[in-house]
């Protein structure tokens, strides 16, 4: 795919309201000419989480991660550059120029292009038609006996299928789309005459987007008793994976970020009816048990999955699979025991129905504690075959989860329930471990900020690299070389002077690139962020902002630039008694000797 124009990026940038970007994760308060708010990436008390709205960069001086506007969108949104910056373009109105591309690769992007139009086209006819013929007035009179208010509906872009067989077919060539196009995105489907007809007729239409709020497809409900099945979704295209897909994540993904949970119910209406309650962090499976691609998609939002599912119909492989994936990335998966017989939309309808759903995923157990409990509770423990039944089910489930506390309580209590041994319940967890991957086999820590390198894509997106260590992890060498490059940039006449006087062996790695970059950049670095190198970008991200918010002078910088002087000298006065240089060492130890004299000049002058 061609890359992005510089010019575009630009006025993207531009547009782009970045504190409106960071509010739909946290509350953000003035503080002068920034703003503050708890660190949407990590959790804290206190803000530490400072942002400039004037040019587009956050830091947090808590966890140390920095960056600007599609940084952020990157880190908050799963997203690669380009995708970030097609996200940003998209809300804020902005056309993006593409500079020269392959013609092959441009016809292949244009006709993607054409069939998302397609599916907008299509959500957007069904949802005219159920507010505008008679023939839905069922749909709507159903719709609204599940409690379900009509700005819920039109929100979430519910529609209705005519149960005419080529209406879509007939509309979508009229605005000039052909067959093979409908078909590829799941419109129309082929008869065994060989004609092709609408795939969705006479049924409610669910629009299911992705997490930038394109389409992707849609699932039908049956609006009468002979239709069969009761729900249709579209079939796997190039757009729609289900097992990938979770319905209600555009507009769930701010709450869910806020709260660090998410809420995972079963069906559309479910969805729809808690987010009418103000329970907006909650998304839907869509009728299957939650898949790890899913587990995968919510891990890189919150830390907690609240699992409001039918525990019947949830397949037990299923659950461990997603366990283990969930267990891999350190997230709780929790599940929320509701009333027999009653889904969360039924729930909502009752008068305390939110307030009962809030106390029941609050009470939530661990879903390794209640797949265990759920197992031992139908174990008939005076049976040996049940028994031996029952830990050939739990020892799977355990073995999914870390070593610890948790897991040998559980070790200890299936060994209570089945009056066996701790040891020979532990023998079988083990027997069950797999052999790599996932928790029980070293599964890897999901950090506290988000880090993944996504590589350099075609628009120049950038890595997502590591932040910089944050405050209470650096040396004194990189607090004070910090301290200096953020001064070099707030003042930048004297800057140039300490850049050049700075050598290799005053600074740390990632200090003297920091340093060349600055001396590259030296008028504004922000405005031109290295987009190849996630963790310089959100170093120089911090300097900038520490450089805004704290006071600079040249006697300031002197000092620092002294300290790093010193540390130089005592690095290379130990170099050269290893290598037996006593001549060496003597004459840099004088020069040491000197130098902390003019160091305490420095700082009895009030530096």
């Amino acid at each position: 795919m061609a890359r992005i124009s510089s010019d575009s990026i630009n006025a993207v940038r531009d547009a782009a309201d970045m504190a409106a970007e960071v509010g739909r994760y946290t509350d953000l308060k003035r503080n002068g000419a920034q703003m503050m708010g708890l660190c949407p990436f990590h959790d804290e008390r206190s803000p530490s989480f400072s942002v400039d709205p004037q040019d587009k960069l956050y830091h947090c001086f808590g966890c140390g991660v920095a960056g600007d506007v599609f940084g952020f969108v990157m880190e908050k949104e799963g997203l690669g550059f380009s995708e970030a910056v097609e996200a940003l373009a998209d809300r804020y109105g902005v056309e993006l120029q593409r500079e020269q591309e392959d013609p092959r690769a441009e016809a292949r992007r244009q006709a993607r292009q054409r069939l998302q139009q397609l599916l907008e086209r299509a959500a957007a006819y069904y949802s005219n038609y159920l507010w505008e013929s008679k023939e839905a007035a069922k749909a709507r009179e159903y719709l609204a006996g599940r409690g379900l208010a009509e700005q819920t509906l039109r929100d979430f872009g519910v529609g209705f299928a005519p149960s005419a067989w080529d209406k879509i077919l007939v509309a979508g060539q009229r605005a000039g789309f052909t067959v093979p196009e409908m078909h590829s995105v799941g419109l129309v489907q082929r008869s065994r005459q060989g004609g092709e007809y609408d795939r969705f007729r006479a049924r409610i239409m669910f629009p299911i987007r992705d997490a930038r709020g394109r389409v992707l497809g849609f699932g039908g409900r049956a609006t009468r008793e002979d239709q069969k099945p009761k729900y249709v979704n579209t079939a796997e295209t190039d757009f729609f994976h289900k097992s990938e897909i979770l319905y209600g994540l555009d507009r769930a993904r701010a709450a869910m970020a806020k709260e660090n949970r998410a809420l995972v119910v079963e069906g559309y209406t479910d969805v729809l009816a808690l987010h009418q309650a103000g329970l907006e962090g909650a998304v839907g499976v869509m009728g299957t048990a939650i898949t790890p691609d899913q587990v995968k998609t919510l891990s890189g939002v919150v830390d907690e999955v609240v699992l409001a599912l039918d525990a019947d119909e949830a397949g037990q492989e299923a659950m461990l699979r997603a366990q283990r994936v969930a267990g891999g990335r350190k997230m709780r998966l929790r599940v929320a025991s509701m009333p027999k017989g009653v889904d969360p939309a039924e729930l909502m309808a009752e008068a305390d129905g939110a307030e009962r759903f809030r106390g029941f995923a609050a009470r939530a157990a661990e879903l390794t504690d209640f797949q265990v409990m759920r197992i031992l509770g139908r174990t008939d423990t005076s049976s040996p075959v049940e028994r031996d039944r029952a830990l050939g089910e739990v020892a799977p489930i355990l073995a999914a989860m870390d070593e610890g506390a948790s897991q040998s309580e559980l070790v200890r209590r299936v060994a209570d329930r089945l009056d066996l041994e701790p040891a020979m319940v532990m023998g079988r967890v083990v027997a069950a471990t797999p052999a790599t991957g996932g928790p029980g086999a070293g599964g890897a820590e999901r950090p506290a900020a988000p880090a993944r390198d996504r590589g350099q894509s075609p628009d120049g997106a950038a890595p997502r690299g590591a932040a910089p260590p944050r405050a209470a992890e650096l040396t004194s060498r990189e607090r004070r070389e910090r301290a200096l490059l953020a001064m070099c940039i707030a003042l930048p006449e004297p800057g140039a002077e300490y850049l050049q006087r700075l050598g290799e062996k005053h600074l740390s790695r990632s200090g003297r690139q920091a340093a060349e970059f600055i001396r590259d950049h030296p008028e504004d670095p922000a405005e031109h962020l290295p987009r190849g190198d996630g963790a310089l970008a959100a170093l120089i991200t911090e300097l900038v902002m520490i450089a805004r918010e704290q006071p600079a002078s040249k006697e300031a910088m002197e000092l620092n630039f002294l300290l790093l002087e010193q540390r130089r000298l005592e690095d290379e006065i130990a170099a050269a008694g290893e290598r037996g240089d006593y001549e060496r060492r003597a004459r840099l130890s004088r020069e040491r000797a000197a130098l902390v004299e003019r160091i305490a000049h420095a700082q009895r002058d009030g530096t």
